[in-house]
């Protein structure tokens, strides 16, 4: 694996410049830290992520596998009761997704259609001295609120440019700068979710949070959708806003400040403080209710948790879903070990692993975006001293990926200057489905996102405040 040669120190100062602006020219921009109402761009990175073109060509492939594991593992209720048994009965949070899921089970399903927009994530596992045995190795599969597919896009025309101001035009720079069409492709699959609803006066409705510095990321995907079709719209709600203004039918017809609503897009509740009261649970189980079509439903989201993810890496289970030899052994070349913590012999072994070589491992909670990790003594205190022997369920642990490091100048709007840096990165693919029961009636892979972060934070994640978006090369 290649890296760019690094820019010289007269040329770093006049690159960041040139990219600031193309990122505020071109719409590369996130919500300031101390103002909602005005924008900076987004933090990037003087040159893009070089990564195996067969380990990329990997990534994209075995997406279509994962959108059609998740939606197997969403319609069978029994693996999904017995997989979180364990867990909903001492993680909050993962309980009342699964209650709803429960409840609106038994009273009969209002609206059999599903979207499903996926992403899943991956790091290099290996170094660059042994470049033939890199793989990728699976962070998590994302099922709800699967973010940064808006911008993503337009890291390749950022990268193309930096690169021809620094070594001049090369027409092969496009070559290796892949396309990328998660913007498009996620707009595209709301519009084809709309289209199945049946009623074009009807709109999508992307449930929010307040103050999102992440907007810019939703409103690509909100204005491109008018591109596939001119009556296609998107309204922009909190639960707060829902609660006040929505209301359930006789036929379950959902209608929120006077629209009728074809798609719930959930890009908030995927987090225990998106909930501020008990009557933004009942707002979630209203929306589940109803006729709108979800995205995700209750069962795509709990199909993404990582108690899930982990039952699925242990030996025979994936055979419950899977039959094809070729699918299986795509999807299991990008499992890492996955380990129970489960009250049993196999949650005793797993605490015992985890002790004795914490910085093997990474501790990870059942809650999605980011920062909840534990990594190192820090995984020995949570075992030993903060939660008991049934409260352990919470939780489960995962070998720690090693990735190739590589040097890179971060340009972030809190610096004074770029800083050059030790960083990593982390791929993941995007997957659109769209299922009525048991029938795939839409399966795509439409695009990838590419994040870095320096390895002087290598004991945190990807968080929005922490991660650098990139261009893979």
């Amino acid at each position: 694996m290649s890296a760019h040669r690094l820019p010289s120190e007269e040329l770093v100062g006049f690159l960041a410049e040139e990219g600031k602006d193309y990122c505020l020219t071109h719409g590369i921009v996130m919500g300031a830290k101390d103002c909602c109402h005005t924008v900076e761009h987004a933090p990037f990175t003087l040159l893009p992520t070089p990564f195996p073109k067969r380990l990329f060509t990997q990534a994209k492939d075995v997406q279509k596998d994962f959108n059609l594991l998740v939606h197997q593992v969403s319609q069978n209720h029994e693996f999904l009761k017995e997989a979180l048994q364990g867990t909903i009965e001492v993680d909050t949070f993962t309980a009342k997704i699964f209650e709803i899921y429960e409840k609106t089970r038994k009273e009969g399903l209002s609206q059999p259609i599903s979207l499903g927009i996926f992403r899943s994530d991956y790091m290099l596992d290996g170094t660059d001295e042994e470049p033939e045995n890199l793989a990728i190795k699976q962070v998590e599969i994302n099922t709800i609120a699967s973010s940064f597919g808006g911008l993503s896009p337009q890291m390749r025309g950022l990268h193309n440019f930096l690169l021809d101001l620094q070594n001049g035009p090369d027409p092969s720079n496009k070559e290796k700068l892949p396309e990328n069409t998660s913007a498009s492709g996620i707009s595209a699959g709301l519009v084809d979710a709309w289209k199945f609803y049946g009623n074009e006066s009807a709109v999508v409705m992307m449930v929010t949070s307040g103050g999102e510095r992440n907007r810019f990321d939703q409103r690509w995907t909100q204005h491109l959708m008018r591109d596939f079709h001119p009556s296609a719209r998107m309204i922009r709600k909190s639960f707060n806003d829902i609660g006040q203004t929505g209301e359930l039918k006789d036929d379950k017809t959902l209608i929120v400040d006077g629209h009728e609503i074809a798609v719930v897009y959930f890009r908030s509740g995927y987090d225990p403080a998106d909930y501020h009261s008990e009557t933004d649970w009942n707002t979630r189980l209203m929306l589940e209710r109803s006729r709108a079509i979800k995205c995700p439903s209750a069962a795509f989201h709990l199909a993404g948790t990582k108690k899930v993810q982990q039952v699925l890496a242990s030996p025979g289970t994936l055979e419950r879903f899977i039959s094809d030899e070729e699918v299986l052994n795509r999807i299991q070349s990008t499992f890492t070990g996955l380990y129970t913590l489960d009250k049993g012999p196999e949650g005793d072994k797993t605490v015992q692993m985890a002790i004795a070589d914490p910085d093997r491992f990474v501790l990870k909670p059942q809650l999605e975006g980011g920062g909840n990790n534990i990594f190192g003594e820090d995984i020995v205190k949570t075992l030993t001293e903060t939660v008991d022997l049934k409260e352990r369920s919470k939780f489960i642990l995962m070998d720690k990926i090693q990735p190739p490091i590589a040097k890179n100048y971060i340009v972030r709007a809190e610096l004074d200057k770029p800083v050059l840096a030790d960083v990593l990165s982390e791929i993941g693919c995007f997957g659109i489905l769209i299922s009525r029961g048991d029938e795939v009636m839409v399966n795509r892979e439409v695009g990838h996102l590419m994040r870095t972060k320096s390895t002087a934070h290598q004991m945190e994640e990807l968080l929005q405040d922490g991660l650098i978006w990139i261009a893979p090369f």
